[in-house]
């Protein structure tokens, strides 16, 4: 049962499963907002634009039916006349096609945004396949679609019928009147329509827009081994991450020994920690941490600085705060100069010892540590 759960998907789609949707072309689409919003403009430009247009094309009309005996003997003047006259009506039309265009295009980008989608040009055969083109159409969604049509059918044509029914009157007397007045009539009549649509359609959007938006994140729902998976694929796989850390430490502690030979002074705690020291009065402000580490590490660094000669000190107090407080690389706190400066006036002591003789120095302890720079004894 639990396996079957897994391949359930349950899951809200990821930010980067919804990007991938988008950049095939996947977007949440409602044809019932693209209607809406297309019919509402149209409906607008009727309005303020159909007493000119209607002029314009009755001036079309008029100028393209009065022509003398000549033109009509001859072919290419007619042709010109017919031209004129379409020329004419085009341009009438043009910002009402324009108008209508933007709203086509702007349908779609309120509801998924701007995308371009190149894969989404590309031949998709499955597309073609019969048995999946049945399978669609039998769906929910062949279904739910079906629905829609069916009412936006009702929707349209009982209000088309409405319109007729109530404006019976003045289409009979459209056929009386003026060529201008009834083209300016008719436009109302249209207009009036048009606007009945739009309120019914509108309705219509409003309960497709939700749905389209439920569907489509229903589509890309993940299942948990899906989001799994991305999620290795983006954070990556830990058990490479975790090698590759091993790897990083490893290659941190072979630079860090190679330091250890160059240190003037290693401190340690001969149960627990060991740090190296160097100074350079010249280039440093302060001593610098080239080197620690606890346990077997520290052993370790304890080994290579007996094998190349670098002083080595025993204060545990001192080795701890320095552990505890100080990074690889990084200069010593200045709470601690006090008892360093001690450690390094002792080192050059020795070194002056071991090159012209006379009395050994004498080995510094009770160094001052500040309190709350001493972590303790592990395990104490």
């Amino acid at each position: 049962m639990a396996e079957e759960s897994d391949l359930e998907k349950t899951e809200a789609p990821s930010p980067r499963r919804l990007e991938q949707a988008r950049e095939e072309g996947q977007v949440p689409q409602s044809r019932e907002l693209s209607t809406f919003l297309v019919t509402v403009t149209g409906a607008a430009a009727l309005l303020l634009l159909g007493n000119w247009m209607a002029t314009r094309i009755a001036g079309v009309v008029r100028n393209g039916f009065a022509f003398d005996r000549a033109t009509v003997f001859d072919h290419v003047l007619m042709l010109d006349v017919l031209n004129r006259m379409l020329s004419g009506a085009l341009l009438t039309l043009m910002p009402l096609f324009f108008i209508l265009l933007i709203a086509a295009v702007a349908a779609p980008v309120l509801l998924g945004g701007l995308v371009f989608a190149p894969k989404a040009l590309g031949p998709n055969f499955g597309r073609m396949n019969p048995i999946q083109g049945l399978g669609r159409m039998f769906s929910v969604h062949g279904l739910a679609e079906m629905v829609k049509a069916i009412l936006k059918s009702l929707v349209v044509g009982g209000v088309a019928s409405l319109v007729l029914w109530m404006n019976k009157d003045r289409l009979f007397d459209l056929m009386v009147e003026p060529l201008e007045v009834g083209m300016a009539d008719f436009s109302s009549i249209v207009a009036f329509a048009a606007l009945l649509i739009v309120l019914s359609l509108g309705l219509l959007a409003l309960m497709d827009v939700p749905f389209q938006l439920w569907q489509y994140q229903k589509k890309l729902r993940m299942t948990k081994e899906e989001v799994k998976r991305e999620n290795k694929e983006q954070e990556g796989d830990p058990m490479v991450k975790g090698r590759i850390r091993a790897l990083q430490r490893e290659m941190a502690r072979r630079r860090m020994m190679a330091e250890v030979p160059k240190a003037d002074v290693v401190v340690t705690n001969p149960t627990h920690f060991s740090v190296a020291l160097r100074y350079d009065a010249e280039r440093m402000g302060a001593p610098v941490v080239v080197a620690k580490g606890r346990g077997e590490l520290a052993l370790k660094i304890r080994e290579i600085a007996a094998e190349h000669g670098v002083p080595m000190l025993e204060a545990p107090p001192l080795a701890r705060a320095l552990y505890a407080h100080c990074e690889l690389e990084a200069s010593i706190p200045a709470a601690l100069y006090t008892a360093v400066a001690e450690v390094m006036a002792y080192v050059y002591q020795l070194d002056a010892w071991i090159k012209q003789g006379g009395l050994p120095p004498v080995v510094p302890a009770a160094l001052p540590v500040p309190a709350g720079m001493d972590p303790g004894v592990p395990g104490e």
